[in-house]
């Protein structure tokens, strides 16, 4: 879609104006040199040159009928609007597209920018050709939150779109192409934003689908735009290189073949010089300068077939001293665009380092055109996308990031996700039953593990590569054999993973992994206290009774429900009152004989009827209930305890004679009454704080931490502050088993003389 064209009402002033000038001569847009546009006949005999069965009435009537459509509409470089939908056409004749494609480009902006309609497009070109132009038609403005998640929902639909027809990306991306070519006459700040799209999303789209050739220009064309300076810099000198070495590239091209031929192989040798913004690219990536680059400069050698391809690298590597670490082939292991080469760098003559991309004549066609170079115009071959199925693993790819959009991620996520998914620099590592997996550089065995199955992923606990233990955040380097060890005891992955995984995949799991997780842990929660709560008030609950009150709570699921008791954003009265609407809930103080509702704070010990049967079993922080303790003194076994339902946070465990429970003493709902079952066979450490009046001494602050250390406690966080010159007051906050073993702390500290004062802080 052209994004700077005039509204209509500039269009409608332009036409009725005598004047010539189109704005106000500041603003006025640098003279070119017009070229003539395409005639009808030029269009029919570029697509007849690779399809002699073309239906030339199709071309002629939807020639006519866009150039009749678009009227007097212009560009802002002056040009008939007709002329950039015919440049786009052109650009898919170059790559050799269908009819229906070549008709399709020509009326990509009819139903959005004029009269046209989609039933009307249908009538006269087929239902084909119609649902194309339907799936190219801008969409219409969306009201998200930001620019991100705009981009984002405009990205999903395109994906979709093209999940059903392909061709469908393709004209999007010959549009984009020719956006990008006229782009000067831009207000500089569309140029930019459209200059910052084009390299985030379209050129690595094109790249991801093969379209290297594409994919270099709209690269070239952003780079140019985006860092003016920096792209006339770099092409200066790779202009000044390339007159310097001249000779020195048809001579490596004439040994080259010459060898080629001396061993009975006929060959096409080409050099090519890299673009100015691969250059710059690989400078930023090596921290280097332009002297230091020696690939700056490559050869392609194109063959007849495959053999004759590893006949030929073994030519080239018997002929000049190779460079170690720079062999790689794409033919046995091709990449996830198609994409299939060898490829070799050598010392070739004058020590010059040479670059060499060996392949046959298809591979080189799916290496310039991609997802295009798949004959979609020969008859008998079934639709483009049932040919892309059989033909094409960057269709694969297409289809596996369209089947992301089902998973509710939110646009921004999705965003994210296909940014890093379409810069595809690849590493290939196998499983031990030797299957492929392909991930982005820099990526890790927890990519690796979700790359392979995200159940694989969520319950990972450790890996080897190739056969050693290692961590799972070690990075995969090419050939690795990883295996990735699971246990069925990890439900979810932790959420630190998030930071750690490189792949959009692995990061979107595990946020969906977590998110589920932790609305079980409140789900969970809320049935306990919503169970009790009926089990006092001795009504009779059932998940199906609770179903059918759902309207008036305005939640869509039982569990939608619990999650928001778990949260403290909902009361169970509530649910009670929803169920039973003559439900009446008994107000209770603090310390009234019904407190609150009952419940065991379990510590990974199995219930135990006997000592407390009414009480729910509530799991400590490792648990499947969202549990803490009071932030400033928690609580240890041995303390009596109560907990409070934190809205959002679930439960916080304060020892019954701490000064913050004042501030719920009017929430009576919010009150649990939760007991200790502490599992002794395997103990754990708890939080507690202490305030240590120390003095002022050498080594006193050590003599206190011994202390601690001896008795087995552990100093999680101190601060210190001056009372007085001879007095420092110490705020420790430490980890202990229970309360007898804080208390035996407490009293070795007060035997020491360099303690003044030791007491224990009720947060």
């Amino acid at each position: 879609m052209a994004y700077w064209r005039r509204s209509t009402r500039q269009m409608q002033a332009a036409t009725d104006s005598a004047a010539v000038a189109l704005g106000p001569p500041a603003t006025a847009k640098p003279a070119r040199p017009r070229s003539r546009m395409m005639r009808q006949y030029d269009l029919v005999d570029r697509v007849r040159a690779y399809n002699p069965d073309t239906d030339e009435d199709l071309l002629d009537r939807a020639y006519v009928y866009a150039m009749k459509a678009h009227g007097a509409q212009t560009r802002a470089s002056g040009d008939p609007y007709f002329s950039h939908p015919l440049e786009v056409a052109a650009i898919l004749t170059d790559l050799k597209l269908d009819d229906a494609t070549i008709v399709a480009a020509l009326l990509h902006d009819t139903i959005e920018d004029t009269e046209a309609t989609r039933a009307e497009i249908d009538s006269m070109f087929g239902h084909e050709i119609g649902a194309l132009v339907e799936g190219l038609t801008k969409l219409k403005r969306l009201e998200l939150v930001s620019r991100e998640a705009k981009q984002a929902e405009n990205l999903r639909k395109l994906l979709l779109a093209i999940s059903d027809d392909v061709r469908v990306l393709l004209i999007k991306l010959a549009d984009r192409l020719h956006n990008m070519r006229t782009l000067e006459f831009v207000a500089p700040e569309a140029r930019r934003r459209i200059a910052e799209e084009t390299l985030d999303i379209y050129a690595p789209l094109a790249g991801r689908m093969g379209m290297q050739e594409m994919r270099e220009e709209l690269e070239e064309l952003s780079f140019r735009t985006l860092d003016p300076e920096a792209h006339a810099v770099v092409t200066r000198r790779l202009d000044a290189l390339e007159e310097r070495n001249r000779n020195l590239i048809g001579e490596i091209e004439s040994q080259l073949t010459a060898n080629l031929q001396k061993n009975g192989m006929t060959a096409h040798v080409y050099g090519r010089r890299k673009r100015p913004f691969s250059i710059w690219t690989k400078m930023e990536r090596k921290s280097g300068g332009f002297e230091q680059l020696s690939d700056i400069f490559g050869f392609r050698v194109v063959l007849s077939d495959v053999a004759a391809c590893y006949r030929a690298l073994g030519v080239v590597h018997t002929t000049w001293p190779v460079v170690p670490g720079r062999f790689k082939d794409y033919i046995s292991t091709p990449k996830q665009n198609d994409y299939r080469s060898i490829h070799t760098t050598v010392i070739g003559p004058g020590k010059q380092r040479v670059e060499l991309q060996i392949r046959t004549e298809d591979m080189d066609q799916i290496a310039e055109y991609g997802i295009a170079a798949h004959a979609f115009y020969k008859d008998g071959i079934g639709s483009p996308t049932e040919v892309l199925n059989r033909e094409s693993s960057a269709f694969a790819w297409l289809r596996h990031t369209v089947d992301i959009l089902s998973e509710n991620a939110n646009p921004e996520e999705f965003l994210e996700h296909t940014k890093l998914e379409l810069f595809h620099d690849q590493v290939f590592c196998f499983t031990p039953k030797g299957k492929l997996i392909a991930l982005p550089r820099q990526a890790n065995v927890i990519d690796f593990a979700y790359a392979v199955h995200t159940d694989v992923g969520n319950s990972a606990v450790g890996c080897k590569i190739n056969g050693k233990f290692a961590p799972l955040s070690s990075e995969l380097q090419n050939g690795d054999e990883v295996e990735v060890l699971t246990s069925a005891a990890q439900e979810a992955p932790p959420s630190a993973w998030e930071s750690l995984a490189v792949t959009g995949k692995a990061r979107a799991a595990i946020r969906r992994a977590t998110r589920t997780a932790v609305r079980d842990q409140y789900a969970g929660l809320g049935r306990r206290i919503v169970e009790r709560l009926f089990v006092r008030a001795k009504l009779e609950y059932a998940d199906d009774k609770l179903k059918g009150a759902l309207p008036r709570l305005a939640r869509g699921s039982i569990d939608d429900v619990m999650a928001s008791v778990g949260r403290g954003e909902m009361r169970a009265s509530d649910v009670a009152r929803a169920m039973y609407p003559d439900y009446k809930e008994e107000r209770i103080g603090r310390f009234g004989p019904k407190r609150s509702l009952a419940v065991k704070l379990r510590l990974k010990s199995p219930p135990d009827p006997a000592r407390s049967p009414s009480a729910i079993p509530v799991r400590g922080i490792k648990s499947d209930l969202p549990v803490k303790f009071a932030p400033n003194g928690g609580a240890v076994p041995g303390d009596r305890i109560v907990g409070i339902v934190t809205p959002g946070q679930g439960i916080t465990i304060y020892p019954i004679q701490s000064p913050a429970l004042k501030d719920f003493e009017d929430e009576p709902e919010r009150w649990l009454d939760v007991r200790w079952d502490v599992d002794e066979t395997t103990p754990q450490r708890f939080p507690a704080r202490i305030l240590v009046d120390n003095v002022n001494e050498p080594g006193s602050l050590a003599q206190v931490a011994t202390v601690i250390a001896e008795h087995d406690g552990n100093i999680d966080n101190i601060s210190m502050s001056r009372r007085s010159p001879d007095f420092t007051e110490l705020t420790i906050d430490l980890e202990v088993y229970d309360l007898k073993h804080l208390s035996a702390i407490i009293a070795q500290l007060r035997a020491k003389d360099v303690v003044a004062r030791v007491e224990r802080v009720n947060g």
